[in-house]
């Protein structure tokens, strides 16, 4: 059995040494073990000092069963609840949160001269007035309560003419000169023909929704494809350019003298923008670089346009990698610069035919059919050469007794069509190239 010695040895306690030699026990070594958990508690908080409640030396406040009544009501109930005892007999404090609507109040001098109409009495507007006091300019309320049976009967929105009207002829009669004034304007047609656009809306088919479902879908389709056709146009007036510009350049070497060196003409060219034809990449870094480097395309040509790239080169006998001379590698790359740039010039024209042909046949049809207001066209009959386009090149033989009608802003190519163009043209443009 445990000795108070081995209980004071174990929590590290000192003592009498009397009270250990005599083995025995006494209260005050007795462990709450309460206070040894909150002990250790706090220990591992970091704590030092153990936590006392802190109770005041006032005394609580008594509260009290009293009655009161609401400033907001103006039928004088009494009604009870518990307050405290000092503040007896002070306003109810959830008064100060009714709000009220100033109504304005008018003479019968200010209604006979300034608010007479012919289409209400005094009597009616007095009505209209009283009621939006007692419900505060909720019309809807107010139109409910109206005496339909003694006056007129009135929509919601006559009311609230009726009513704003007065407010702003007293308002401007009222007024102090030189202040700004706040007039209401309530506009009674706009409202009622909201409320019908919106009936309307409320009361459309599942046919109509549908059918405006479908329009919109066929707006947004117009719009990307009109989209699309402005950056077709915006993509060959780059390619326009950009021939301009190289053709410009040939002609302003072949005019420089030629004692200047050709790395001196290589840097005294003139800058010719990324969409003409191929940008070859720079070799310009420290260190050995082979010259056949410089015949690789980039990374920006895509496989279709390689193809097309080596079968005109093929069809012009000229060699997919030839010897990387300095002379023929400059040459070498200005030859497929231009030879993609006629590819895509060609592709270009046979966007702009393949368009114009459909809208040709477009106004034939509707020349046919009389919605133009002219006379009549044949639908069979020799065109002029000059308004003609050269579809023979880019295989796009379009039936001219067609009475489909086409889309003006531009209807997606099929991918065979595509194929058909870019075939013809690249074909077409070697065969020029070969002519002597």
């Amino acid at each position: 059995m445990a000795t108070g010695a081995d209980v004071r040895d174990i929590l590290e306690l000192g003592g009498p040494e009397g009270d250990a030699a005599s083995g025995t026990i006494s209260k005050k070594d007795i462990i709450n073990p309460d206070k040894v958990a909150g002990t250790e508690l706090l220990g591992f908080s970091g704590s030092s000092h153990t936590l006392k409640a802190k109770l005041g030396s006032k005394k609580v406040r008594p509260w009290k069963w009293m009655p009161f009544t609401n400033p907001a009501r103006k039928d004088g109930a009494m009604f009870f609840h518990w307050r405290r005892a000092a503040e007896e007999g002070k306003d109810y404090p959830f008064a100060r949160f009714n709000k009220t609507v100033q109504v304005p109040v008018y003479s019968e001098q200010e209604y006979q001269l300034y608010l007479h109409d012919d289409a209400w009495t005094k009597a009616e507007t007095d009505h209209l007035f009283d009621l939006s006091r007692r419900f505060d300019l909720r019309f809807v309320v107010i139109h409910d309560r109206y005496d339909h049976q003694q006056y007129k009967k009135r929509s919601v929105e006559d009311l609230k003419e009726r009513y704003y009207h007065i407010c702003a002829k007293l308002a401007n009669v009222r007024a102090v000169p030189g202040t700004d004034l706040k007039i209401p304007v309530f506009d009674a047609g706009h409202e009622r023909r909201r409320k019908e656009q919106l009936e309307r809306l409320y009361n459309r088919t599942p046919e109509q929704v549908a059918e405006e479902e479908y329009l919109l879908q066929e707006l947004r389709k117009i719009e990307a494809r009109k989209k699309e056709r402005e950056k077709r146009s915006q993509d060959l007036q780059k390619l326009i350019t950009a021939a301009d510009t190289t053709a410009e350049q040939r002609r302003t070497e072949r005019k420089a003298p030629k004692k200047k060196l050709p790395q001196k003409k290589e840097a005294e060219k003139p800058a010719v923008p990324e969409t003409a034809g191929i940008k070859f990449p720079d070799f310009k870094s420290a260190g050995v670089t082979l010259r056949s480097q410089r015949m690789k395309l980039p990374s920006s040509v895509g496989q279709k346009k390689i193809k097309a790239l080596e079968q005109m080169l093929l069809e012009l006998g000229v060699e997919l990698s030839p010897t990387p001379t300095e002379e023929l590698v400059h040459m070498f790359n200005e030859l497929r610069s231009d030879l993609v740039l006629l590819y895509e010039l060609k592709q270009a024209c046979a966007n702009c035919e393949y368009e114009l042909q459909m809208l040709r046949h477009r106004h034939e049809a509707l020349a046919r059919a009389g919605v133009l207001g002219g006379p009549a066209t044949p639908a069979v009959g020799p065109t002029p050469a000059s308004a003609e386009p050269t579809v023979s090149e880019s295989g796009l033989g379009l039936d001219p007794s067609k009475d489909t009608i086409i889309d003006v802003v531009g209807a997606p190519l099929t991918p065979n069509s595509r194929k058909r163009r870019e075939s013809a043209s690249s074909s077409s443009s070697v065969k020029k190239a070969k002519k002597p």
